[in-house]
């Protein structure tokens, strides 16, 4: 008898253990990280399709996002879908793209170099785009195959929706890695 108590309460111990690793465990989904999939060539050469990323959900809770960040974010056409790309323009801003490919913020040229050709078709942005006090402009680093905020049925990206910013890579393996949002 003495020996079945003893399995019980430790198969009840083993339980408990379980059920409360998987509580925290979708805690940790639900209010910190999400994992995702990067699928096509949009992000190249940053991402590359079939990367699997972990997404940090908990920064934008305490800060804003910043220029230059990779943010997640579901696509308004099919919020199953969801989306990552590069923050160009932040809240307030006025963004133009010329037909030489550059980008302006606020009638400046800006400088970066993550994308990967230069610009053949500015989209919406041939004219300028102002956005709103809680609006992004967002574009995929391989910019003349991304489907980002030049596109209609795109647009700006309100806050409400960034699911959050890319964090790390686990997959493939030879690239698992923290995910530099801030180098310009």
């Amino acid at each position: 008898m003495s020996n079945f108590r003893n399995f019980l309460r430790s198969a009840g111990s083993t339980i408990l253990t379980v059920v409360v690793i998987v509580f925290l465990t979708m805690l940790f989904m639900k209010f910190v990280a999400q994992r995702t999939d990067v699928d096509g060539e949009s992000m190249m050469y940053t991402l590359h399709d079939g990367d699997a990323l972990i997404a940090d959900k908990l920064t934008y809770r305490f800060s804003d996002p910043k220029r230059f960040d990779i943010i997640i974010f579901p696509y308004a056409g099919d919020p199953e879908s969801y989306f990552i790309k590069r923050i160009i323009g932040l809240p307030g801003e006025t963004v133009q793209i010329d037909y030489d490919g550059n980008i302006y913020i606020n009638g400046e040229l800006l400088e970066e170099h993550y994308g990967a050709e230069i610009i053949r078709d500015p989209g919406r942005a041939a004219e300028p785009v102002t956005l709103g006090e809680d609006e992004y402009f967002v574009m995929g680093d391989n910019r003349n195959y991304s489907f980002d905020s030049r596109e209609p049925s795109v647009g700006n990206i309100k806050r409400k929706d960034i699911i959050g910013r890319t964090w790390i890579r686990v997959f493939p393996f030879s690239s698992f890695g923290f995910i530099d949002n801030d180098k310009k």
